[in-house]
């Protein structure tokens, strides 16, 4: 016989006081916003929190990989209320295609079915998410959050058409400035190479950029560090399943390196529930714009070898009902 644990529901302010000081900042990590990937099928790339969209903020604002249309998330610690419905449509009424996303702690019989309604009258430009949000735990285990979707879209699927507009950037310093600069010339390069990684896509003032790999839960990442005078790509595996499936590919590292044709480092990052496999070009310095046509060659080339790799390895990957991993 197994000795079972029960699992208890948890207080939401037990763990987040506040939902714009707590839960918003929380959410908009990358290891965190993967659970909100994986819950609406969507592969999220933060672009902002806290970001005015018309006369209101939008608590986290997002663009869905897949598409490139704008994802916007926003957050009640409580019941829902009119409010917050009324931000939506404002929203909604403000872009030409966007998924709106309401995450609350308990939906209301009016607001589900408004949601629903919603959903029935607009076309797939405008997609609808209502999701409640929970966090259970076994024992003194830590809390984990969960959330459970209400309302979404009819038969939606993730091959929306592009929008035709997009929202105008904020004031950047000029650090991010940088970064974006730094990100259109590697797109660029990406485009000339013709590889499986595509350049066609908008590049973010931030210190990375992130690129499917055909598993949601994985994917393949560009970084630059200018304090530490490197670049580096990677596989990264988010979720509650990614130590799970780090091992699997690490049973299968000699193998993976013989395709490849270069080591890798291998990094479970023991501190998060998120994992990561690398390739470090050291003595990078991103600052250093007449390198750059250098970084970016060596970028272009190992991201696009590890797409040529990882998407058949990822894909193959297998966890069993038990929770055990299958090595295929």
């Amino acid at each position: 016989m197994f000795e079972l644990g029960r699992l208890e529901k948890v207080d939401l302010r037990e763990i987040w006081q506040s939902e714009p000081a707590d839960f918003t900042p929380w959410l908009a990590q990358p290891e965190n916003l993967s659970i909100l990937s994986e819950t609406l099928g969507i592969d999220l790339e933060f672009e902002a929190q806290e970001r005015s969209v018309g006369p209101f903020r939008a608590d986290i604002l997002c663009k869905d990989i897949g598409t490139d249309n704008w994802v916007l998330v926003e957050n009640q610690l409580a019941k829902t209320d009119h409010t917050h419905l009324g931000q939506l449509l404002t929203y909604a009424s403000g872009l030409q295609a966007v998924t709106i996303v309401w995450i609350a702690a308990q939906f209301t019989e009016e607001h589900r079915a408004t949601l629903d309604w919603l959903n029935e009258i607009t076309d797939d430009k405008f997609r609808f998410f209502g999701l409640e949000v929970e966090l259970w735990r076994i024992g003194q285990s830590l809390a984990a959050p969960k959330f459970n979707a209400v309302s979404k879209p009819n038969n939606w699927s993730r091959s929306v058409a592009r929008a035709a507009r997009s929202l105008d950037d904020a004031e950047l310093t000029e650090t991010r400035v940088g970064q974006r600069e730094y990100w259109d010339a590697f797109h660029a390069q990406l485009q000339k190479s013709g590889g499986p990684v595509s350049g066609n896509r908008k590049a973010q003032p931030q210190s990375w950029m992130n690129y499917g790999v055909g598993r949601t839960g994985f994917h393949l990442s560009a970084n630059m560090n200018r304090l530490k005078k490197y670049v580096r790509t990677e596989l990264y595996i988010s979720g509650q399943e990614a130590k799970k499936y780090f091992e699997l590919l690490l049973a299968r590292r000699e193998v993976i390196e013989n395709k490849l044709g270069f080591p890798l480092e291998w990094e479970p990052l023991p501190d998060r529930t998120d994992c990561r496999v690398a390739v470090y070009l050291r003595d990078a310095n991103a600052d250093q714009n007449e390198d750059w046509n250098r970084q970016h060659e060596w970028l272009c080339e190992r991201i696009n070898q590890l797409h040529t790799v990882f998407s058949t390895e990822v894909k193959a990957l297998s966890i069993s009902n038990s929770g055990e991993a299958l090595d295929n």
